[in-house]
């Protein structure tokens, strides 16, 4: 199959200043302007294209949910052999245009190549695992369980289920949940974020190139009057979200409500404990990629850095001298190893919280506020020293690229520290200590846990486990746990 080239992913019209379409029943669909909002690059602030922002107000939700509710019946019937077959299909296709898709990343959203590269990477692998469907739907056989009764149990898909995805990874987050969902046999609304929406058509039209029948995947734009739609519809069985906090609250208890399933995952604060005799060149490069990786805009962002010890006085100057040597710029250059922020808003916002560090008395070591670049929604790495646990800085989800030091005296006041935190999203540990390292990762409080590893982020064969206030629902994101959430157990009981 030759390689598919940008204009035949999407036309012209959708380039520009023009709305762009929505996938309903196998149709893309252009929506009015009357409610469209630019779609911008944020390393120069210019418009990419527009995207409407309340598709219920045109009745496309509803629309794209009765697609998905039409072809859901043939498409539960069809097995799931046959299902796999267009996630091949979509594999290879993700593959030969892996560099477009990563090169649209950075356009939309602004991290690095480097960076964009790794999402892609990480999203396909999701299709690499959903595509052992037909393995992981077996279900359970017990003969003769009672006398003369045989039991077994299988898993059935639910019907439509429908992704909100954030801005931050607009390739990586849908690919976590439409393959999943696809090769269980339901059928899917997607609504990529209207920040970043272009990647989300991207991966549709390149689904609709498997030969997947018309309805199984549907594509709506918009905020938040789009998710109300999609949490109140009747024949929405399923909602899987990622964003903020407060969000992923609203979404958790609205879906809930109507009786759906939901998988709700949220903010965080995750923490990087290094121990005295931690090696510091792994650790500093490590800590570097983790806080300032995609401007910080990560929910696996390493914010706060939990010095133990005597380690703190070496650390910081060696974290100050490497982030203030990161060169900060569009990330299609290819030596850049930070790009913008997504938004002018999410400046402002990151420089509210440098304001409130100062304020509450922590030591800007490292001041990224003046950046002197032309255009773009640009800010430099920014660090804090002798930051106490109960400041902004160390609690709040900043989701830019500040980083705050609290030092300690010991592992176990450290392990209070991280454990005081209302997010349980990850943390990790740097030292060369097996029993530090085994302290740590049986007596921290977050789902995911790295040991001298900065983004302790799970393979697509687990599941995305984050705790506390960083998850909403009962079973996690890919892995296991994702085949589970987009299926319900049928049990079987006969005799003959």
């Amino acid at each position: 199959m030759s390689q598919t080239n940008w204009a035949s992913i999407l036309e012209p019209q959708e380039q520009g200043g023009n709305v762009l379409p929505m996938l309903i029943g196998g149709t893309w669909r252009t929506p009015s302007a009357e409610t469209a909002e630019p779609v911008y690059d944020p390393a120069t602030g210019e418009v990419l294209c527009r995207v409407a922002m309340d598709a219920a107000a045109g009745n496309y939700v509803d629309e794209a949910v009765q697609a998905a509710a039409h072809a859901f019946p043939a498409w539960r019937d069809t097995p799931a052999t046959e299902r796999v077959q267009c996630l091949f299909r979509f594999k290879q296709l993700l593959e030969e245009n892996f560099d477009t898709l990563a090169r649209q990343v950075t356009v939309e959203n602004g991290k690095t190549l480097e960076d964009a590269r790794g999402e892609v990477r990480r999203g396909i692998e999701v299709v690499d695992f959903a595509s052992g469907m037909p393995t992981l739907m077996m279900g359970e056989t017990v003969e003769q369980i009672a006398r003369g009764l045989d039991s077994h149990s299988v898993r059935v898909p639910l019907g439509v289920v429908a992704g909100i995805c954030p801005f931050n990874f607009p390739v990586m987050i849908p690919l976590w949940m439409f393959p999943i969902a696809i090769a269980a046999g339901n059928t899917f609304v997607l609504k990529p974020s209207e920040r970043t929406p272009v990647s989300g058509i991207l991966l549709a039209k390149l689904f609709s190139q498997t030969g997947a029948p018309a309805g199984v995947l549907n594509v709506v734009h918009g905020g938040r009057g789009t998710v109300d739609q999609l949490l109140q519809h009747t024949d929405v069985r399923a909602i899987s979200f990622v964003g903020s906090a407060p969000v992923a609250k609203y979404v958790y208890a609205n879906a809930a409500a109507t009786g759906k399933r939901v998988q709700a995952l949220a903010g965080a604060k995750n923490h990087l404990l290094v121990m005295p005799d931690a090696d510091l060149d792994l650790t500093v490069n490590a800590i570097m990629g983790s806080a300032f990786g995609a401007a910080g805009q990560r929910c696996l962002a390493g914010s706060v850095v939990v010095a133990v010890g005597t380690a703190g006085d070496e650390l910081v100057p060696l974290l100050w001298k490497a982030a203030a040597q990161l060169r900060i710029g569009s990330g299609l250059q290819e030596d850049v190893a930070m790009g913008p922020l997504v938004r002018s808003e999410a400046v402002s916002r990151v420089r509210s919280y440098i304001e409130k560090g100062l304020q509450e008395g922590a030591r800007l070591v490292l001041d990224g506020r003046s950046t002197g670049s032309q255009g773009g929604f640009f800010l430099r790495p920014s660090i804090f020293d002798h930051v106490r646990p109960d400041m902004s800085i160390a609690k709040e989800e900043i989701f830019g690229p500040v980083l705050a030091v609290i030092r300690t005296r010991d592992l176990d006041e450290a392990l209070a520290v991280t454990n005081g935190s209302r997010f349980g999203n990850a943390a990790s540990i740097f030292t060369r200590s097996g029993a530090a390292a085994r302290r740590f990762r049986t007596g921290v409080e977050t789902g995911m846990v790295g040991i001298n590893v900065g983004v302790a982020a799970p393979m697509a064969f687990f599941p995305f486990a984050g705790w506390k206030g960083s998850f909403f629902g009962d079973l996690h994101a890919t892995g296991k746990d994702g085949v589970r959430f987009y299926t319900e157990s049928r049990v079987v009981v006969e005799r003959w």
